[in-house]
């Protein structure tokens, strides 16, 4: 195994963090977008970009919604999405244990 067999998707270290905060979270359970910013410390800019990838490849549900006036967006992982972040995990952790090698 090879870090070419990792999913190129989710290994970018700040799509890591999205995909794994959001792996924590009960399946079917969202977080609001400013949540999430202010748990991972990231500009709204930067998630916003990293978001739109991980959207794009049908691993992140992005609702976007009102609250009275305010909008308000909520994330979630999609079943792809919390297989792919599986398969990453299992991939790396046979990775760091020398198995592919």
């Amino acid at each position: 195994m090879t870090d070419a067999d990792l999913d190129a998707i989710i290994h970018a270290p700040a799509r890591l963090r999205v995909v794994a905060t959001l792996a924590a979270l009960g399946e079917g359970d969202e977080l609001s977008f400013p949540k999430l910013r202010k748990l991972l410390d990231m500009t709204a800019g930067n998630l916003s970009t990293h978001l739109r990838k991980l959207e794009d490849a049908g691993y992140v549900r992005v609702v976007k919604t009102h609250e009275g006036r305010t909008p308000a967006t909520y994330l979630a992982l999609t079943p792809r999405g919390r297989a792919a972040f599986e398969d990453y995990t299992a991939a790396l952790t046979t990775l760091l244990r020398g198995a592919g090698a």
